[in-house]
């Protein structure tokens, strides 16, 4: 389930209860992920891919968020062809622990990163289709 109904009880007041929503923390997450060079962007299955390719950007998309007393985060992203996958994945799960416990005082107890797709840059994309076309039977 990638929404949790609850609402995570982040701190007590003398006012009253400060609430964060499951959805404020993916976001964060999904903004530090994105800011990481050589992520391309994130994925969170065929319907938020169409959302993707038509141009519309989530920054929900892709990223998991599990409350208990802490904070645990799955962050699906798409790497950019060239980059190192470990030294990225090291990279994304740093920016979002930073972004998610400075914005929300939720202490994070783990990030997984799941890469889940590498992407081409456009001339790449064009010579390999181009490799792809001379090999072919004719």
């Amino acid at each position: 389930m990638e929404n949790e109904i609850l609402h995570h009880e982040a701190r007590v007041t003398d006012l009253g209860r400060v609430e964060i929503a499951p959805e404020v923390i993916q976001i964060v997450a999904g903004l530090a992920a994105l800011q990481v060079e050589g992520v391309a962007g994130t994925s969170g299955g065929v319907v938020s891919d169409i959302t993707q390719f038509l141009g519309r950007k989530n920054p929900k998309q892709g990223i998991k968020v599990e409350l208990t007393d802490d904070a645990s985060i799955t962050v699906s992203i798409i790497v950019h062809y060239g980059y190192s996958i470990p030294d990225i994945g090291k990279q994304v799960q740093e920016s979002v622990k930073n972004a998610v416990e400075a914005m929300t005082g939720l202490e994070v107890a783990s990030i997984s990163v799941r890469v889940v797709e590498v992407k081409f840059v456009a001339e790449q994309e064009r010579s390999m289709k181009e490799v792809d076309s001379s090999q072919r039977v004719k």
